[in-house]
């Protein structure tokens, strides 16, 4: 049921609501916000679409002589924060960005899944759904507040306390979640010591998306609040596995039906033949893509053998392996489960190229190749070569040249985020690549 501005006035005298959060995400999916007092009048003016910002301050946005920027926020993810002070009470709405002339602002990440929706629409289908699974670790502060890569708990896959020191964090988490309408499904230990997983139901994209960046806010808060620092960067440590996104994604007709399920499927796998196509398009567009969902010098510090993150390009049915399976549920709950995502990424852009990509092998009859259901880990590179198996790019600089290359990736972001986030990442490899790491200074400075 749609929440009203009626609702919204409501609820900010009934539950003391004194601040606002008006909140958007930059290019690099890094989570901004406006706060203003929820005063009668400021409240008029959110709800008016009249709150201005200085969009030249923010990553990937605008030059500084076309600063001026609108935010209007969807009414529908109006949310009271779980938490407050003695001042009273803060809510929060994730917003739209738009030009002083009235126009969706094209380097709006969220507005942009919105044009690969609309899309989808034309293509003949109802909704895209969302099952994100965002890893994170748990590391103590030092004595400033500062992080550091101290874990507070030895625990491993799915342990229990006592070796498990962070369940009471995590406890309070789902409560807040619950609390915020989240549905959460599974918490546990994830397999690194310091590594966690909370699970959420799926959910049309767009609110998906919305949820992923609200989870993030709200695991930090609390970890904060019980002395312990949470990150969602790909690979923290060496020698450990590091954190993945994996994004559990179906399409659904008009007639509510699950698009990527057919119980007739002549190859067995009870999956349609768009889910086959959406596959192919995955697949096709899988290189070309990493970068985004890939984004950062550290992604590719994940992506490597011997850690349960995928390295291949390949895809299966149950088989861990690959880049994308076909968990085992059928019916509604068909779905292709791409495994490479990590929480570094912006989720609005991750999900427009491979909502594009599967509609490209959909509009395109793009062939998906043979499943494969060994170890692939356990293969030969002459054997994968055989298998038709190619890797994903090895770092970020080889991943830009990559996005380069595919034009319906790009058609996905358009023109003003491909660009924008094509210079920002060439600074961030061009500085990675200049500095002198820990690591050389180890290996090379006494023999050389």
């Amino acid at each position: 049921m749609a929440i009203t501005a009626a609702d919204i006035r409501r609820e900010v005298k009934e539950k003391n609501v004194t601040f606002l959060r008006l909140m958007f995400s930059d290019i690099l999916g890094v989570m901004k916000n406006v706060e203003i007092p929820a005063t009668e009048e400021q409240l008029e003016k959110v709800l008016s679409n009249k709150v201005m910002f200085d969009g030249s301050s923010i990553e990937g946005f605008v030059r500084i002589n076309e600063s001026d920027m609108y935010l209007y926020p969807d009414l529908d993810t109006w949310m009271v924060f779980p938490w407050g002070d003695e001042n009273g009470a803060v809510a929060g709405l994730i917003c739209d960005i738009y030009t002083a002339e009235g126009k969706p602002f094209a380097g709006d990440p969220r507005g942009n899944l919105k044009k690969a929706l609309r899309h989808m629409e034309e293509v003949g289908y109802k909704s895209f759904n969302l099952g994100p699974e965002p890893e994170f670790f748990l590391f103590k502060l030092d004595e400033k507040g500062n992080p550091t890569l101290e874990v507070n708990d030895k625990g491993g896959y799915f342990d229990l306390a006592p070796t498990d020191l962070a369940d009471n964090t995590r406890r309070e988490i789902v409560n807040v979640l619950t609390e915020m309408g989240f549905e959460v499904e599974a918490s546990h230990h994830e397999v690194a010591v310091g590594q966690h997983e909370i699970d959420f139901k799926y959910a049309e994209v767009l609110k998906a998306c919305d949820n992923i960046q609200i989870f993030k806010l709200v695991v930090k808060t609390i970890a904060r609040k019980h002395g312990l620092y949470a990150t969602f960067m790909a690979k923290p440590k060496y020698g450990i596995a590091g954190s993945g996104m994996h994004c559990n994604m179906s399409l659904f007709n008009d007639k509510g039906e699950n698009a990527f399920f057919d119980s007739e499927d002549p190859r067995g796998m009870q999956l349609s033949e768009d889910a086959y196509y959406f596959l192919g398009g995955l697949m096709k567009h899988a290189y070309n893509y990493t970068a985004i969902i890939n984004p950062t010098v550290n992604s590719y510090k994940r992506l490597v053998p011997g850690f349960e993150a995928p390295v291949y390009i390949a895809w299966a049915g149950r088989n861990r392996s690959p880049l994308i399976r076909v968990p085992a549920s059928r019916g509604m709950g068909t779905r292709l489960e791409l495994r490479s995502v990590d929480p570094m990424a912006n989720p609005y852009l991750a999900l427009a190229v491979l909502l594009e990509a599967g509609l490209d092998g959909i509009e395109n009859k793009i062939e998906a190749p043979a499943p494969i259901e060994t170890n692939i880990y356990a293969m030969s590179a002459e054997e994968r070569r055989e298998a038709g198996i190619i890797d994903l790019p090895s770092t970020l600089h080889n991943a830009l040249k990559a996005l380069q290359e595919d034009d319906v990736v790009r058609a996905a972001l358009g023109d003003h985020i491909y660009y924008n986030f094509l210079e920002a990442k060439r600074i961030e490899w061009a500085s990675y690549a200049t500095f002198v790491s820990q690591w050389e200074i180890d290996n090379y400075l006494d023999i050389y």
